[in-house]
């Protein structure tokens, strides 16, 4: 699938109503203030996410989108692995934005109407590598200095609602103040 390489967009959507690990791609995705995405596993007030809900059942959810960069698929290429919009999870397939250098609190203007709260970086976990052998070290490694660098998207709470397409525009909105760094969510 050729990727559309246009800076500050949406390439995909992408939403599952169960618990597995890819989600099918779609024409559109409802965002819900306060809940996610509209007939997603992930969507609600509270925690969502099977591991976290073990837990503690009333954390408020600070996974309700997942926005992966689609410039990673093409890194991954060259490492010989091949994904494809919403095959890792994700709700928003981005282009031309470096996800992964946010600080925390950036909003994310989709559309005409949605905005996200930016959360925190998303901890990939194995089932990554039960889709593709080998994955999960490409999305979570260390650097020349050891520290560690994580891939696997960016994950946020709906501000306002509104439907994302493919092709809208994504801008984006630094927080006021003190930049801090994204955290694992």
């Amino acid at each position: 699938m050729a990727l559309e390489r246009r800076p500050g967009a949406v390439v995909s959507v992408s939403r599952d109503d169960a618990h597995r690990f890819s989600k099918p791609v779609v024409a559109s995705i409802r965002l819900l203030a306060g809940i996610g995405v509209d007939g997603d596993s992930h969507s609600g007030a509270t925690v969502q996410h099977r591991y976290a809900k073990k837990r503690n059942p009333t954390a408020p959810n600070l996974c309700q989108v997942h926005f992966m960069a689609a410039e990673l698929f093409d890194d991954l290429v060259l490492t010989g692995y091949t994904v494809a919009p919403g095959k890792l999870g994700e709700n928003v397939t981005t282009i031309g934005i470096d996800l992964m250098t946010l600080p925390l609190g950036t909003r994310l203007y989709l559309g005409s109407d949605a905005v996200v709260s930016i959360t925190g970086m998303r901890s990939p976990c194995s089932l990554i590598n039960s889709y593709q052998k080998g994955l999960m070290k490409q999305l979570i490694t260390t650097d020349a200095a050891g520290s560690v660098q994580r891939r696997g998207g960016i994950m946020g709470v709906v501000v306002t609602g509104g439907i994302v397409h493919p092709g809208d525009r994504i801008r984006v909105e630094l927080p006021v103040g003190e930049q801090l760094p994204l955290g694992v969510v």
